[in-house]
């Protein structure tokens, strides 16, 4: 299986529209791959919190089309990053619905296959975590004769619960867009490594370059394998991630390191002891 994560850089000096032409270019170039992904809100930078609402667009909007009509182009898997949603208000009312963090997953023929809306929202009570609401489902994309994805945004490589379920709904590589602060480089590498081992799956994280709103990016998207070896690193700026891989080594994994089957569910606290 050939993947290709396209690191773009989020620049403030271009437009919104000339941002999503270049992806949709991008993505064009990539065809003999299988999977191509972009990353988290690259249209307005992950960071650029009063640019969400302003740039917010319907599900079907102006990304969607671009991305489908990208997809069926180069004839690949498309993980489109993700957009600002203005999700329809109750009544259908166009324009004044909430706003969701929304990933895209299109297939080759430029179907809309699945849309992910994130679970954790970065900002502890500040930026994305009060101006978007919160997701609540799973999702997972079957890619025939090829692997089962799993779907997680960023802020969600923090919380291993969430990769728990979707191994249980039956993952095998897990597609991670991000938005990742320079700053916090390190956690980025370490924790897509951990995910990758414990869950015993492919982790494929493609980050931005370039600076959001005043926050330098991290780059270096990665592709991790099962067993936690790096497959390819990205550097810090702009570019796109190649990489071939073997989708059964996951089934080989399991079968010779069975760790998941030991795993022991519904353990529940013990009340705290007072002594007197």
């Amino acid at each position: 299986m050939r993947a290709s994560l396209i690191q773009i850089a989020v620049d403030e000096g271009e437009s919104v529209d000339s941002r999503r032409r270049r992806a949709a270019a991008l993505v064009r170039q990539q065809a003999g791959a299988d999977l191509v992904v972009l990353p988290e809100l690259w249209t307005t930078g992950a960071f650029a919190h009063d640019e969400f609402a302003r740039q917010a667009e319907p599900l079907e909007g102006p990304t969607y089309e671009a991305m489908a009509k990208a997809a069926t182009d180069a004839g690949v898997w498309l993980h489109a990053g993700s957009i600002p949603e203005r999700a329809e208000a109750e009544g259908g009312t166009a324009g004044e619905g909430a706003l969701y963090n929304t990933s895209l997953v299109f297939s080759p023929s430029g179907d809309l296959v699945a849309a992910y809306r994130k679970i954790h929202r970065f900002g502890f009570d500040r930026g994305e975590a009060v101006l978007m609401g919160a997701g609540d489902e799973l999702v997972t994309v079957r890619l025939p004769g090829l692997t089962t994805v799993g779907v997680a945004t960023c802020y969600d490589l923090r919380f291993p619960e969430l990769f728990r379920g979707l191994v249980d709904a039956g993952a095998e590589t897990f597609v991670i867009p991000a938005g990742w602060p320079e700053r916090r480089r390190t956690h980025w590498t370490l924790l897509a490594q951990a995910r990758a081992v414990e869950n015993q799956a492919y982790v494929l994280a493609c980050g931005t370059a370039g600076t959001h709103a005043g926050v330098a990016q991290a780059g270096h998207s990665i592709v991790v394998d099962p067993w936690g070896t790096v497959l390819a690193e990205a550097g810090a700026g702009e570019e796109v991630l190649t990489v071939e891989f073997e989708p059964g080594k996951v089934a080989q994994t399991r079968e010779q390191f069975p760790a998941l089957k030991d795993r022991v569910l519904g353990v529940v606290a013990p009340e705290p002891r007072h002594r007197s």
